[in-house]
């Protein structure tokens, strides 16, 4: 069946590319005034935002400064020229000659070394500068490689959604989950409850065969998680999501009451 342009089923595809700004200027104006009236598509595009939020960071790159040690090093290490050269015409020009080299090459080492602490200051800032920059850029490349995973899977073809609602274990939480088999799946949810020590939320794929783990959960204080999951591509296909809790470090098979639970279409 063929979806309509600019019908409600067509527009919603949209919403991951939305999210990512992927649409082009026409196709953002006809979703957005789409968006003014459809709820579903709302709820939609906050919970991409949700998960692509973290994929704004960006760091300024440094170039290290790698010529700045050389010429440091460079100038320092540049030896006074030859002292002068004594006249022999007389002991006294000698002894005068002489004293005016000793006071010329003592202020020189003096300012020398003044000279040589100050560039000595200046290179540890710069390498200081440098490690700082080489730090934060790790620290963005390990940040742009971890965004890459949610990125895949919100855009794979073989995205399916899947909702899931709060059963009688807590009625007020709620959860969406973006699953692809061939990439892995996204879970975000708000309103579940505090874990108690010693326990865990565990997710699973109901089959028909038997639940399968697709990993565990913990949300924040506020009951609020978004989490990234690896789930096997060789998987059954799923009838239905579903949460609960089990003890630290998961268990082989549910035990624990359901708090979600979500049909897949």
């Amino acid at each position: 069946m063929t979806t309509e342009p600019n019908s409600h089923d067509f527009l919603r595809e949209q919403a991951p590319f939305y999210a990512l700004g992927n649409l082009s200027d026409a196709e953002r104006s006809a979703f957005e005034t789409h968006l003014n009236g459809c709820a579903q598509c709302k709820a939609d595009v906050t919970a991409f935002l949700a998960v692509c939020g973290a994929l704004a960071q960006t760091v300024e790159q440094h170039d290290p400064p790698a010529a700045l040690r050389r010429r440091i090093l460079g100038a320092a290490r540049r030896a006074p020229e030859a002292p002068y050269r004594l006249s022999a015409l007389a002991p006294w020009l000698a002894a005068a000659a002489m004293l005016v080299v000793t006071v010329g090459i003592g202020m020189y080492a003096v300012q020398l070394r003044q000279r040589v602490g100050n560039l000595e200051v200046q290179l540890r800032d710069a390498l200081v500068r440098v490690d700082n920059g080489e730090r934060r850029i790790t620290v963005a490349l390990r940040a742009a490689a971890d965004a890459q995973t949610p990125l895949a899977i919100l855009t794979a073809p073989d995205l399916q959604r899947i909702d899931l609602a709060g059963q009688p274990a807590a009625p007020r939480a709620s959860a969406r989950a973006f699953w692809s088999r061939s990439r892995g799946l996204v879970l975000t949810g708000a309103n579940l409850p505090s874990l108690p020590p010693g326990r865990v939320y565990q997710l699973w794929f109901v089959t028909a065969q038997a639940p399968v783990s697709a990993g565990l959960l913990k949300p924040d204080e506020t009951g609020r998680l978004t989490s990234v999951l690896d789930t096997p591509s060789d998987i059954p296909a799923p009838a239905a999501l579903a949460v609960t809790i089990e003890p630290e470090g998961g268990s082989p098979g549910p035990t624990g009451a359901k708090y979600l639970v979500g049909l897949a279409h």
